[in-house]
């Protein structure tokens, strides 16, 4: 059973396994995706265009198991060059299949402003500045 441990932006892990042929199939992403595992599991992996390789807010870079992950295709390729935060183990969680172990970081950004659920979330702010907003609010 493969084993994925998602970083999420709070650097807190979630680790998550499935048995390959056994998860519900949401719609989302191509079947056993890291966006198809994510939904299943209750993993909130941002998704703006529906998993259709549309958009890039599903990017995500791979810490370990590159090698275990399905081959890229050329129109994920494409899409990935507009992704923010970029790096050489950079997927999209909709396309990359997931075939064993696997580590993967969301990523501080992405080029969705306005997070789904209706947040937005630029990042972490720091303590100084969560400081400084909480000082002026008044008592």
């Amino acid at each position: 059973m493969p084993k994925i441990t998602f970083i999420k932006q709070d650097k807190t892990e979630q680790t998550v396994e499935f048995e390959h042929g056994k998860l519900q199939y949401l719609g989302h992403g191509l079947p056993e995706s890291f966006l198809d595992v994510a939904m299943n599991c209750g993993i909130h992996l941002e998704h703006a265009c529906g998993g259709s390789c549309a958009c890039t807010t599903c990017h995500l870079i791979i810490k370990k198991g590159m090698e275990n992950l399905s081959d890229m295709q050329d129109n994920e390729a494409d899409r990935l060059d507009t992704a923010w935060e970029l790096t050489t183990s950079s997927r999209l969680g909709c396309q990359a299949v997931i075939e064993g172990d696997v580590v993967a970081q969301f990523p501080m950004y992405t080029r969705n402003y306005v997070q789904e659920g209706g947040g937005i979330q630029l990042g972490q702010p720091d303590e100084k500045e969560k400081e400084r907003k909480e000082a002026e609010v008044p008592s």
